[in-house]
């Protein structure tokens, strides 16, 4: 049996049995029993099930709202304190700018939301590296005034960078103080001659760490350079703000790629100041040696030598093949004369 209005799924036991013998009513009008008078318990069921569906659909889109709101609770960074992004500054930033203290490696960072937009500050400070490969005519501006340092990318989640923009806000409204600078660690007096071993690894360092080349190049180190990971620090010593900016950098190492390694294996006092020596005095060197026309170069000498031996090792490789071919020609000759 078809019940009308397709309401049978709703309605309890009673009410369907007695819809389904009931005739439907004619259009427009009322239910009716099969005398024809008016059929109240009918009607009630109807009432009731059209009040279950509304409630049915109701109860959907409660739920359905309800859903969508915890997405967006949870696919939106929850709201960052300025104390958390002060945090995350003297943690991962100190070491090349300041909020008010003048330029250091990279700008001073007062009065940066005021100069720059949040959507912009949010793209460049999650991932400069990025930016810079857009030719984002900004962040080009920003690399060639702090003496073409790129800004490192240093993986930091949604929820830092809102930290971050939240201290970088508060501090220039004057509700938040700035990060005080951490003074440049005292050293002893360093030597460039082993800073020179430490860096090209014939001096071993105290903790275990990699020498300095397997990354990194330098002028006059290494007959074929130096690694290709990390730049060039022929001119680290002026870039990265000579000794002191050098000392901060190389006790905190805040670069990703870096403090995955230097953390379990830091610099000694004395293994830094013996680096810094020796960088300071490659500074005024020329740039590294590029090791591509020394490959090549080396690789045809090679050649040729092999060449050279392989003559000299089977120079009589065809003796005993060719002095019987030579001798059974001349009988041959004579036979015919």
């Amino acid at each position: 049996m078809r019940f009308r209005n397709g309401l049978a799924p709703y309605l309890n036991p009673a009410c369907a049995a007695t819809l389904a013998e009931r005739k439907p009513p004619p259009v427009g009008g009322s239910v009716r029993d099969l005398s024809g008078r008016p059929d109240r318990f009918s009607a009630t069921c109807q009432v009731l099930g059209l009040a279950l569906v509304k409630a049915s659909l109701a109860l959907l889109l409660l739920g359905l709202l309800a859903a969508g709101l915890a997405y967006l609770a949870e696919a939106a960074p929850p709201a960052q304190t300025a104390d958390q992004g002060r945090a995350i500054f003297e943690q991962k930033c100190i070491a090349c700018h300041t909020v008010g203290g003048g330029r250091k490696v990279g700008p001073d960072l007062k009065g940066v939301t005021t100069q720059r937009d949040q959507a912009w500050l949010t793209r460049w400070i999650s991932a400069p590296d990025q930016m810079l490969a857009q030719k984002d005519p900004t962040a080009i501006q920003l690399l060639q005034e702090n003496n073409n340092v790129p800004m490192p990318n240093m993986a930091l989640a949604p929820a830092d960078v809102a930290a971050l923009l939240a201290y970088f806000t508060a501090t220039d409204k004057g509700t938040a103080a700035p990060a005080a600078q951490p003074a440049a660690p005292a050293l002893p007096a360093g030597d460039a001659a082993l800073g020179q071993g430490l860096f090209a690894g014939s001096a071993r360092l105290q903790n275990g760490g990699p020498p300095c080349l397997t990354c990194h190049s330098i002028a006059g180190i290494g007959s074929l350079g130096g690694g290709t990971l990390g730049p060039d620090l022929t001119p680290a010593f002026n870039k990265y703000g000579g000794e002191a900016g050098l000392a901060t950098f190389l006790s905190t190492v805040p670069l990703p790629t870096m403090n995955a390694v230097w953390t379990a294996h830091p610099f000694t006092p004395q293994e830094t100041a013996n680096l810094i020596a020796f960088l300071k005095q490659a500074s005024g060197g020329g740039p590294p040696v590029d090791p591509t026309g020394l490959l090549a170069g080396a690789a045809v000498v090679g050649a040729a030598v092999l060449v050279v031996l392989a003559q000299l090792y089977w120079r009589h490789r065809l003796t005993a093949v060719r002095r019987p071919l030579v001798e059974h020609s001349r009988v041959q000759r004579r036979q015919l004369k």
